[in-house]
């Protein structure tokens, strides 16, 4: 008897060991069920609500069916398009991803509902002309074809794991069911032309620009014999720059709906924001870095702070103009049904935008994490420093864009400023070991698998760019033409 208490005991133990495992395994199958559950009833609700806000009648199925489907393209963006702007600041432990969550899901929806366009063009800038489409019937099919098409699109690219343009997404889908309803002398080449040029522009740009900030770095506080006097100089000025580009960037790009603001003027509210800021920042950068050691690895206190805030001015923007082209096509189906036909501007009325900003939020809360690790920690090593040449690059390149009036990309700038700091730091590794000749016995080979830009995704990403907007283009004008001749 004395025996078969500790036998029954461990048999028991086992017992509850086999049932730990069998709920760990039931939680892990079960979460991806519980995203898509969560989504399918965000997009019930929506349809529920747009139809009691309408009524149901012949008039009203084609607004309710287009808003489940906004729902739908809205949970997408915030799965595939936020990881852009809380990437970096996650690769580099400036936040945890919960916490990017948080902050991102509440800018996104500020950016919004707050500064977001309130006036769209109905075919996506002049992709399509409108007397083109100017049957009623037709035009609104062909936005309802552009908006389920770009929503397919980026989901399947969030499942492939590849961070792809909203804004290429949509132009691809106008294009297609544009093209398949008016052909293609209907189509402003020009525009489309402008469009496959950031292809190249965007990253260029972008990596170029992260690259020379993080040379400037290294050159003036890393690799300086007292690191902490270098940052003591630098840091506070680096972080002024980073207060007046961002304010110049939503000064132009993310306050529109609030307040026309040229150029000129934006620039100097950039600059009577970066002065004040720098000389607030270097009795605080002072005391920060007393007690930290003459090393690298300590800069990432000094940046942490001014990181957290640029993702979520990056998101605030970013949900400010981003969402309206996501929810243009819907707004533009509302106003032909309403009003009987095109227009070359609509009104985005609130329930439209609120679809995009809280759909936004639901789908980055759901499953945002997956592109925000790989944006952050798999294409490259991310450090707070690199982080930072990454966010500032991304604000310069679309204020440097927008005064050139060069099209650009935002998710294509970010993602080219991260491949930009990782390509560097192999040419400087490269350059270094050239120069003094250390490891010199190690082969091509051994040094190719030790390359920090992760090979793999450049490819993933690159081809997903570039079949974008040819990819959603095709599904587009296929969803036309099932919906014209099955439903009509």
């Amino acid at each position: 008897m004395a025996h078969s208490e500790p036998k029954s005991w461990k048999t028991l133990n086992k017992d509850l060991g086999r049932l730990t495992a069998l709920e760990q395994a039931i939680a892990y199958v079960s979460r991806p069920l519980i995203g898509l559950g969560v989504s399918v009833a965000f997009v019930v609700l929506v349809g529920l609500a747009v139809s009691s806000l309408f009524g149901v009648h012949p008039g009203s199925l084609i607004v309710v069916a287009a808003s489940v489907v906004a729902a739908y393209m809205a949970l997408n963006i915030g799965a595939n398009d936020v990881a852009n702007n809380m990437g970096p600041a996650v690769g580099a432990r400036a936040m945890t991803i919960g916490s990017a969550l948080v902050i991102a899901a509440i800018c996104e929806t500020a950016g919004a509902l707050i500064a977001g366009g309130d006036v769209v063009g109905t075919v996506s800038r002049g992709i399509i002309a409108p007397e083109a489409v100017s049957d009623p019937g037709t035009f609104i099919w062909a936005m309802f074809a552009a908006l389920l098409a770009g929503a397919l699109w980026i989901n399947l690219a969030t499942w492939l794991g590849a961070p792809v343009s909203t804004t290429h997404s949509i132009v691809g889908g106008v294009l297609g069911s544009g093209i398949a309803a008016a052909g293609f002398a209907a189509v402003n080449w020009a525009t489309i032309g402008a469009i496959v040029a950031s292809w190249i522009v965007s990253p260029l740009m972008g990596g170029i620009i992260a690259a020379l900030f993080l040379a400037f770095i290294k050159s003036r506080i890393i690799y300086r014999p007292d690191i902490m006097a270098a940052a003591r100089v630098w840091v506070p000025v680096l972080i002024g720059v980073m207060a007046g580009v961002f304010a110049i960037y939503l000064a132009l790009k993310g306050l529109t709906k609030v307040a026309k603001i040229g150029f000129g003027t934006a620039v100097l509210i950039g600059l009577a924001v970066a002065l004040p800021v720098t000389a607030l920042m270097r009795p605080i950068i002072r005391r920060q870095s007393a007690g930290l050691e003459n090393r690298k690895k300590a800069l990432k206190e000094l940046f942490a702070i001014p990181l957290v805030f640029s993702a979520g001015l990056m998101s605030f923007a970013h949900g400010a103009n981003d969402v309206a082209n996501a929810v243009g096509p819907l707004a533009a189906i509302v106003h032909a049904v309403q009003e009987g036909g095109a227009a070359d501007r609509v009104a985005i009325p609130l329930w439209v935008m609120l679809i995009g900003g809280v759909g936004l939020s639901v789908g980055l809360l759901l499953f945002g994490p997956k592109l925000i690790n790989i944006v952050g920690s798999e294409i490259t090593r991310l450090n707070a420093m690199r982080a930072y040449c990454v966010a500032l690059s991304a604000a310069v390149t679309v204020i440097l864009a927008s005064w050139l009036g060069l099209p650009v990309s935002s998710t294509h700038i970010a993602i080219g400023g991260i491949f930009g700091v990782g390509f560097f730091r192999e040419w400087y590794h490269e350059r270094m070991l050239g120069e003094l000749r250390i490891d010199a016995e190690s082969t091509p080979e051994q040094r190719s698998r030790r390359k920090v830009v992760r090979r793999s995704h450049l490819a993933t990403i690159l081809a997903a760019w570039v079949i974008t907007v040819p990819a959603a283009a095709l599904l587009s004008a296929v969803l036309f033409l099932i919906l014209t001749n099955v439903l009509t």
